[in-house]
This record gives C-alpha cells, structure tokens and sequence, in this order.
C-alpha cells in the first residue's frame, strides 16, 4: 500500500519531470531549479499543517464503538481539531489504518499535525482514566444501559442502587420516602477506570448534582414556594420538552402559571415516561420514550399522566442539566399557559386556549 507521503513524493516527482516550477514573486514569475523538492515541501505541508499551531490546550476527544473513518474526520474538523476532513480521511485511507482508529477518549489539540492525530488513534492511544458522558435528559434505565456497555457493571446493578434511593446528600432530603435516584444523577462527562462500580458512579453522580445546586438555587427555589425535589421535577419536564436551549426559562413560565392555575401541565414526556415504567415491552417496542402518542395513551393511568392528573408528576422523568435547573428556579414571567411544538423544534406560545387551538392547527399537530 502506497503511503500519503509516498504519494506526495510520486506528486512531486511528476513535478520533476514536467521540469522548472514556477512561483509567483513580485514583478512576475520566479523559476525554481529543485521542482521535486519544491513539491514535496509545499504538498507535505499543505496535507500535514495543524489546523491551529498555536492552540497547545489539551482536549478530550471520544471515538464511539463502530464509528467510521470518515464520521471521525469530520467530527475532528468540526472541533477544530483538523483543517479538512477529506484530507484526514485521505491519509488514513492511504496509510491502511482507516479501519484501526479505536474507540476510546483521547487527548488531543489543534496544535497536534494530522498524521500525529492518526496514529494516536489508530494505536488507540486513550487517556489514562477515559470518560464516560450522560447526556441530559436520559432516565436511570439509560444510564445504566451506558454504563454496563463500558464495563460498569450490570444495568440491573445500576438500577437497583438508583432504586435504593440511599444518599446522605443535603440536596436530597426533600424527596419523598422510598423516592430513587431517578432526577440526580447529574449528566456530566466522567472520568472511570477498573475500579469504578454501579454503586461509586451513582454516588459521583449526586455529588455532582450537590455542587451544581447551589446555595443561590436553593433560595430561589425557596422563594418560588419549592422544595429542591418540587423543582427537580419540573426540570425533568423542562429538560424533556425543550429542543431550543433560550426556550427553557419561558416553558418554566408556562408551567407555573399551569400550577398555580390547578391545571394539568399536559406534557407529552410525562405520558412517554409512564408508558415505559408501566409496560416491560414498551421500551423494547419503542425505545424508553414513545415518539408518536396515541389518544389512548394519553388516558394512561398513572401518577406521573400530566395530562390526566394536575399538578406536578409523581416523581422526576428524566435527570436534567443545569440549563433546566437553573429555568425552573428563575422563570421568565409571561401571561402565556400554552404551548405546541413547531416542526423545526422550536415551540408556538399562547395565552389564551383559542391562540393555542390555532397554533395546534397551524402546526398540524
């Protein structure tokens, strides 16, 4: 197999034989007595510059299992990590590791060349504690899948400590008794290693839910009338419902002037969480949140059926992000008590029922 910079020294001895090159110089055109040369250096260069030579931070880089060469190349140019994609690709194509580059986290930085990038992938050069990520708004029964596909330990084992709900943790007090974990387990990118267990992630996870909570968010919350879980549970349905990050504190709006009205809050999350917690098939039908809900399912009956029960769920839906959190403590005022989802993600507010039928219409929802 031809290496890239075999094929850069083939380029540049093209390069020779149509002999002298010629470079652009002020008042016309220089000739250049080494062409060979001249293109190896340019073309070497050009493929192999670092997409910023300055920028020595270090970054932490994760290539999932089964991801393609060329999905890794253009996340990499999209984290500014290299200046073109179809390059990098290129040179993994050439040097025959295009289907080496191991799954793992790695430090990397735009100061790094694009060949020193390939092969630390390509020797799967992970760093020493990889991370793992929870994305926000998962439940416990996604995490657990996450965590048990990395090695830590079972899902079952997981979600028995989610369900033992036992935290000495402050924040947690307010919960109800026999309330899991489920709402705290705070999403973040965490560092593990053979010796992390179900029982250690979860207790990581609410200490870092401990310490974003602050003191600030707790008198917030207090002044709003809300214990932490009270608040907790309304992030969970905010963290669920919002597509548009600027939308979350108005939705938190929407929602209290619902509360204080005695009105349903009439969420769709709230029905997807009920409906997998309810049926053991539903989420092997139609994963742990059922796009497309029926009139029927909407009837469920069920604590956490918004629809079908006013005031807050029984207990959080999903773990939120501070984003959220942070809505359900400081929400904008506004007279609006509905909202429909537009087709782009975004969502159409209304104050009134018939603004909101016309909405519903207008969006075909």
């Amino acid at each position: 197999m031809v290496s890239w910079r075999g094929l850069i020294g083939l380029i540049a001895v093209l390069a020779g034989v149509v002999g002298l090159a010629l470079l652009p110089a002020a008042g016309g055109w220089r000739a250049v007595q080494d062409p060979r040369g001249l293109a190896l250096e340019v073309v070497d260069r050009l493929a192999d510059a670092p997409a910023d030579p300055t920028d020595r931070a270090s970054r932490v880089f994760t290539v999932q299992q089964g991801e393609s060469a060329g999905h890794i190349a253009e996340r990499l140019q999209s984290e500014g990590l290299v200046r073109d994609a179809r390059v990098f690709r290129w040179m993994a194509d050439l040097e025959g590791v295009a289907g080496d580059l191991a799954a793992g986290d790695y430090e990397l930085s735009a100061s790094m060349k694009p060949s020193e990038i390939l092969f630390t992938l390509a020797k799967g050069k992970t760093r020493a504690n990889p991370l793992i990520t929870i994305p926000e708004g998962w439940r416990a029964e996604e995490i657990a899948e996450r965590l048990a596909a990395r090695g830590i330990g079972s899902a079952d084992q997981f979600m028995a400590v989610v369900r033992k709900g036992v935290s000495a943790s402050p924040a947690l007090q307010s919960r109800p008794p026999g309330a899991s974990l489920e709402g705290y387990l705070f999403p973040e990118s965490y560092a593990v290693d053979s010796r992390t267990t179900p029982e250690s992630m979860a207790e990581r996870m609410v200490a870092e839910f401990e310490e974003r909570f602050t003191p600030e968010m707790r008198r917030k919350a207090t002044s709003l009338g809300m214990s932490i879980h009270q608040i907790v549970i309304l992030a969970s349905v905010i963290e669920r419902e919002a597509v548009i990050p600027a939308e979350r504190p108005l939705m938190a709006g929407v929602f209290y002037n619902r509360l204080r009205a005695g009105m349903p809050l009439q969420s769709d999350p709230t029905v997807q969480y009920a409906i997998a917690t309810a049926d053991p098939q539903s989420p092997r039908l139609y994963g742990w949140w059922k796009r497309d809900l029926t009139p029927e399912d909407l009837e469920i009956d069920s604590p956490y059926n918004s629809y079908r029960y006013a005031g807050l769920p029984a207990g959080p839906i999903c773990n939120p992000g501070l984003a959220s959190l942070q809505a359900a403590v400081d929400p904008t005022e506004t007279d609006y008590y509905y909202f429909v989802a537009r087709p782009d993600g975004s969502h159409a507010f209304a104050a009134t029922l018939e603004e909101h039928n016309a909405n519903v219409l207008r969006y075909g929802r």
